[in-house]
């Protein structure tokens, strides 16, 4: 089985729409995706009434937390989406999105960049205004190379130039909210330098004495030696370690199943689910 659990679409910053998302991974010969789209499930309803026949979908979100000044993300999966205290926290966070993104805008214009808010509302579209949108417009206006490239101090990056706060949960509240819901949490990309500022293992290790499920070790944010730091310390707390490929389309370079996770290891995830379970594709049949 090949299962990629971490994927995005045009719910939130991905370039595929959730129907596209689906057909991509199953022609990418995925067995099981993830729809993970940050802070939504709005994309979940659209995704299930695409579903080939011979692909699972697992449902998601991808949650915005800040751990001492440190922001993290935190994969929730098969929960409940109805369940209130969780879909309060996330509905505060979309909120937030849109002010943010003007502030940072407001920040960019200040530092001398032509770009307008109407320009980044054309990127993101239906979804959830964020970041990557305002990466998005400096490429278009030839700022910055490509997407990554905004994500530094000089512009986008934690505490960057043009960088603007959001509300985000605490990773302690999101663990027991989550688990509250029925799902399942993975600690998306824990040790991803490339971003900028990541918590120490220590943290890690104090969410897993809170009941963090794992972390998410094969990524393309993890270098070969990260990755078997992290499958150590997976082995060490008792988490469970799990690979995705963290795709958006066109706006990053990574594909549908360039990591995947073990399949015991997705097994283990579903046996802990309550909220909601995997669902199969039909090809559009009930």
């Amino acid at each position: 089985m090949r299962i990629d659990l971490h994927t995005h679409s045009t719910a939130s910053d991905g370039t595929d729409t959730p129907a596209e998302l689906v057909r991509n991974a199953a022609a990418a010969g995925l067995d099981v995706v993830a729809l993970t789209d940050h802070d939504t499930t709005r994309g979940h309803a659209e995704a299930l009434a695409a579903l080939p026949e011979g692909l699972t979908l697992v449902t998601g979100a991808e949650l915005s937390c800040r751990l001492d000044g440190v922001g993290l993300h935190m994969l929730a999966y098969l929960f409940d989406p109805d369940e209130p205290e969780l879909a309060r926290e996330r509905e505060l966070v979309r909120d937030d999105r849109v002010p943010r993104a003007r502030a940072m805008v407001a920040k960019l214009r200040e530092l001398g960049v032509p770009v307008t808010w109407e320009q980044v509302a054309r990127i993101a579209g239906d979804g959830s205004v964020g970041r990557p949108h305002v990466a998005e417009a400096l490429v278009e206006l030839g700022v910055v190379p490509d997407v990554s490239g905004a994500f530094t101090v000089d512009w986008l990056a934690d505490g960057g130039r043009a960088y603007v706060e959001k509300h985000e949960l605490d990773p302690f509240d999101a663990i027991r909210l989550v688990k509250a819901a029925g799902g399942v949490t993975v600690f998306a990309h824990p040790l991803a330098v490339k971003r900028g500022e990541v918590v120490p293992e220590d943290a890690i290790a104090r969410l897993a004495a809170a009941g963090l499920d794992g972390i998410e070790v094969d990524h393309m944010d993890h270098d070969e030696a990260t990755r078997a730091r992290l499958h150590g310390l997976a082995g060490e707390l008792g988490l469970l370690a799990t690979g995705s490929s963290d795709y958006h389309g066109s706006r990053k370079t990574c594909v549908l199943g360039e990591f995947t996770t073990d399949p015991e290891i997705y097994g283990e995830i579903t046996r802990r689910a309550t909220g909601a379970f995997p669902v199969p594709g039909t090809g559009g049949r009930a």
